[in-house]
Order: C-alpha cells, then structure tokens, then sequence
C-alpha cells in the first residue's frame, strides 16, 4: 500500500480579514485515498504486530458510515488481511448495497456481522469477545475507531519538527486517540485543543487515560447535535470552505472543527499573533453516505 506523507504539508488558510491570527491545515487527508489521515497513522503499528504475530484476521467495529471500517477493510485488502466488520445496527443487513460506506468495505473482502445497538453496548466486554473468537476463530482485535496504545503512538508521528513554531494544534475528537497522541508529542509552549464530535465532556477521562500533560482542552460546543448530527449552517460552511480554499472538510468530524476554530476566531479566543495548525484527519467517504441521507430529507447536500 502506498502511503503519501510528503503529500502532508501544511497548507494556509488565509481569512477573510486581518485576524490577528496565523491559520494553517494539515492535509493528512492527502496521504491516501481510502486509509487517510488518522486512520493511516491508528493502523500502522496496529498492522505490524498482527503480522508478526501471525494473524491472518483483523476484526473490529463500526457503524453505517464508520471511516474506520472503510479504513481498516481497505489496509487489510492491501496488506493481505482477512477483514470482519461488527456492525452496530441488524437492520443493516440487508441495506448493505445502499449504503456507500458498506458497500465500499464489501468491495474490499470486509465480511459483516450486525448486531443490534444493545448488544453493540457489550463488544467490550470478555464475554461478547470471547464468542466472536467461537464464531471466527483466531483474529487481531482493532477496538471502534482504532484507539489503542498503538494508534496513540502512531498519532504521535503526525507532528514534525517544522511545526514547533505553532501556538495551538488543533483536531477534531471521536475516540480519543488522535489528540491523545498530539498532546503527547506536543511540546510545553503548545496548547491542544480537541473538538469533540460527540455530545457530552465524558471524553476527557477517556484521553486523560493516555496522557500525562496537561497543556490541552477540550471544546464541547460544537457537536451539532451528537455524532453524525448536522444541519443547515453546518452545510453551508463546508461548501463555502471548499469554495473559497478548495478543501474538502467531512460532516462528522473536520467540518465541526473547521467551525468551531473559525467562531474562536471571530470571538477573539486566540491571542493575537497566534500560529494554529488544525489536523485533516480525513474521513471524506462519509460524505456520500451522508448526502443520501440528506436527499431524503430534502436537504441541501455538500458538494
């Protein structure tokens, strides 16, 4: 599999106005089509120990348009990895063809199990894990969303030494693992700021479980409404985005991000003279999936 990270430059991004501020993205979504940004960086030594081990089988988790499961069933067909997909949601099952982000990873071998959200509240614990193992025998467990120990390390390797000059690092936050990982390489002038996707704060015991610093925050407030919530004005600052700088920025996780750096912004909350990099962390496949769920809705879909 071809990985490139030379394709991970940092971009600027010029405001609309003098903002006092320095903006910049790294493109992380520019390392590879379909395992981009930190979804190449979780795998990486997640991949290496399966195949020292031996392991012919990956198998992890995810919902309808988990870029997770896009990632992990595409590296498995590359790396020559079985792939199986717990998927959160039966009534799936028989939708898999209609959904792009499905249909993708059955493209790639990716075999599917779909269970019921109930039952998808337990695939952490010893007894759910332990009948997967009757069910498919011997296979190289990726928690949902990738974060463990090693994707930590692996996401430690998006920062460089070009971006000690920078302020703030920010990204967006789902399992924990990415900003885990920046906080750690980070160094002691940085502040890191994750926006989380999910509602709620529960997630700053969750990555408080893999760093020691201290020099980050976490912003609550622009979630839209929970993971994979949307609407309207979130809509059309992804499409004025990618007009005005050509960058494609994801509904789940860039896009509330994107927002919410911009509205810090304009209230002032960067010090003036401030240099912020924010990290694509890819996850641009869910924008089909996305937008036929918006058609049904009747609502304007991101371009």
């Amino acid at each position: 599999m071809i990985f490139n990270l030379e394709h991970s430059i940092n971009q600027p991004i010029i405001l609309p106005e003098n903002r006092g501020v320095e903006l910049y993205i790294k493109r992380e979504d520019k390392i590879h089509p379909f395992v981009s940004g930190n979804k190449y960086r979780k795998l990486k030594y997640n991949l290496t120990k399966a195949e020292n081990n031996g392991f012919k089988t990956l198998l992890t988790f995810g919902g309808a348009y988990s870029n997770h499961i896009a990632a992990v069933a595409s590296a498995g067909q590359n790396q020559g990895f079985k792939t199986i997909g717990i998927i959160r949601g039966e009534e799936l099952k028989n939708k898999v063809d209609d959904n792009a982000t499905l249909s993708f990873a059955k493209q790639c071998g990716m075999q599917f199990k779909f269970v019921s959200r109930e039952d998808y509240r337990n695939k952490t614990s010893q007894n759910f894990i332990d009948n997967l193992k009757e069910e498919f025998a011997a296979f190289y467990l990726i928690p949902e969303g990738g974060t463990n120990p090693l994707a930590i390390k692996g996401c430690e390797e998006i920062l460089n030494d070009d971006d000690a000059n920078f302020d703030f690092i920010c990204t967006s936050v789902g399992t924990g693992g990415t900003i885990s990982g920046l906080i750690n390489c980070s160094k002691p002038s940085q502040q890191v700021l994750g926006f989380s996707a999910l509602k709620g704060d529960f997630l700053k015991e969750d990555i408080s479980k893999f760093v020691t610093k201290t020099n980050w925050d976490l912003k609550t407030n622009y979630h839209f409404g929970g993971y994979a919530k949307i609407n309207k004005g979130l809509i059309s600052f992804i499409n004025d985005f990618k007009k005005e700088y050509q960058i494609p920025l994801d509904p789940i996780y860039t896009g509330k991000m994107m927002f919410g750096i911009f509205d810090l912004i304009d209230k002032e909350y960067f010090p003036k003279g401030s240099k912020i990099l924010t990290i694509h962390t890819g996850g641009l496949q869910g924008i089909s999936g996305m937008n036929a769920i918006l058609k049904k809705k009747n609502l304007p879909i991101i371009e």
